[in-house]
């Protein structure tokens, strides 16, 4: 018997998408999921919209304080902001191409496409997100999208995945994407972009730091000690 699309979207939740975020680090279960914080609620919601004979959805993120929560233990819904957030954001501003990101379940062979692809966005841009905005004060930005612009167009020219995100972290810039440890061309290219980062002697940092997407350190790279 033929699932519907409903059928096809709640299984997809339960049995995959759940599981993965699960793994990720998030506790929760069908459309709500937090990381755990002693301070702060870090909220993913997903929202969901039924209609011609498929379901269609995207998700939503969220950072609370807990005190300004007034300490109820039922976790914020970040797909309803109550005006109590640090900051509310849907996936898509997260992503390279912006704007509203949906996901569509329908019925046929492919219909767990959506859902993987959903995960690896997760994976991908919410979670490294999220992570900051839990402890902003840790971290000092040191280059935005924009100022990535010409370092990520040489990465892709040799089709290696962009810098998602540069930070100063106690001395070390530390570059953040999808990369993995055993690509031997990304290595080469990311040390290429680790020797720019340091030619310029910028006396904040010392050495660039390679993270993927899960903050797991891939490469380090030394710079010259600066003259005093």
């Amino acid at each position: 018997m033929t699932r519907t699309a409903q059928e096809l979207y709640t299984a997809g939740l339960r049995e995959h998408f759940g599981p993965a975020l699960r793994e990720l680090g998030f506790r929760g279960w069908r459309h709500s999921f937090a990381l755990p914080d002693p301070d702060r609620w870090a909220v993913l919601g997903v929202h969901a919209e039924p209609g011609d004979g498929r379901v269609r959805y995207t998700v939503n993120l969220s950072v609370t304080d807990k005190a300004a929560w007034d300490g109820r233990r039922v976790r914020p819904d970040a797909n309803s902001p109550s005006g109590l957030e640090r900051w509310h954001s849907p996936i898509g501003e997260l992503l390279p191409v912006g704007g509203e990101v949906w996901w569509e379940v329908a019925p046929g062979p492919r219909w767990l496409v959506a859902v993987e692809d959903s995960v690896a966005a997760v994976r991908g841009y919410a979670l490294p997100e999220l992570r900051r905005r839990l402890r902003p004060e840790e971290r000092e930005p040191y280059l935005g999208r924009a100022g990535l612009d010409g370092v990520n167009g040489a990465l892709a020219a040799a089709s290696v995945a962009r810098i998602q995100r540069a930070e100063l972290v106690d001395g070390v810039l530390e570059l953040h994407g999808a990369w993995s440890r055993h690509d031997p061309v990304a290595e080469a290219v990311l040390a290429g972009s680790a020797r720019g980062f340091l030619s310029v002697r910028d006396r904040r940092y010392r050495r660039v730091r390679v993270l993927d997407t899960l903050g797991r350190t891939l490469w380090e790279f030394e710079g010259h000690r600066h003259a005093d």
